[in-house]
């Protein structure tokens, strides 16, 4: 088969402007080597391209993820910033009031960073999620145990009414439900109950979490999952709920919303699939 100088050329020049990133049909519905040729030339910029896309993508989600995380620590150091700048000439009292929001402060950023961190390890695939028998009594005695500062602060009580075994992991499990349970204390009022319930049904086990608070809009629903966005509040972070969908997901279930509304709080349902 002859090929001409005028179209080596041609294609020469094709995929140079290929490579400074303009889209060209090399495609060639001829039979032999020279139309074979341009069809996997073609298939290789095709490939590039979708894999520069990517990569474009992923750096716009990064730099995305980094503004959120930036906006979200400045925030409370600057706050944590000024009580330490008027602390020494404050009133013993003050001192007290400015030492103890410091000490909270540090300690939603040590919790933020944390939660960050397991973010990133469920995102990389880097957890292996193990199988135990645990009793539901155990499971919110595990996921109450961090929060207890939380909930008393806010004179907040938790009740369960019935038992049930949940085949899961316990650890990463209890981690779900906590952020479940904290999210309900955010969303409540102090003085107020938060409500437990466990059931099995054909599909699943499940356990659900109701707070006392007015519920979610339903235009608000689709985003309470969404990182950064879904804090009920203002000092909050929004990485929770995503770290409990992410928890779940990861262990072959789901989280399920009823919003609420109308007087009822709104309840979030862990799902175990069978």
């Amino acid at each position: 088969m002859w090929i001409s100088k005028a179209e080596i050329k041609k294609l020469s020049d094709n995929i140079r402007k290929i490579i400074d990133g303009q889209s060209i049909d090399l495609r060639d519905n001829q039979e032999g080597v020279w139309g074979m040729l341009k069809n996997d030339i073609h298939t290789l910029a095709y490939h590039k391209k979708e894999q520069m896309e990517v990569l474009q993508e992923e750096r716009t989600a990064m730099t995305d993820t980094l503004v959120n995380i930036s906006h979200q620590i400045k925030t409370p150091l600057t706050s944590m910033m000024i009580m330490a700048d008027l602390l020494e000439n404050a009133p013993a009292e003050k001192q007290r009031e400015f030492l103890s929001n410091i000490k909270a402060g540090l300690v939603r950023m040590e919790w933020f960073a944390s939660a960050l961190l397991k973010i990133a390890k469920l995102d990389a695939g880097a957890i292996e999620f193990g199988v135990d028998t645990i009793q539901s009594s155990e499971l919110i005695e595990l996921s109450l145990e961090p929060l207890q500062i939380l909930l008393d602060i806010k004179n907040q009580t938790v009740n369960t009414t019935n038992e049930l075994e949940l085949n899961c992991d316990k650890r990463w499990t209890s981690e779900a439900l906590t952020n479940l349970i904290k999210n309900a204390s955010e969303a409540s009022p102090e003085n107020s109950d938060i409500y437990i319930e466990f059931g099995i049904n054909p599909i699943c086990r499940w356990i659900s979490v109701t707070d006392s608070g007015t519920g979610i809009e339903k235009s608000k629903i689709y985003s309470v999952f969404k990182r950064f966005e879904g804090s009920y509040s203002d000092k909050g972070y929004g990485v929770g709920l995503p770290l409990a969908l992410a928890i779940m997901r990861g262990q072959n279930g789901d989280i399920e919303i009823d919003g609420g509304g109308n007087g009822k709080g709104a309840t979030f349902t862990l799902k175990f699939f069978r």
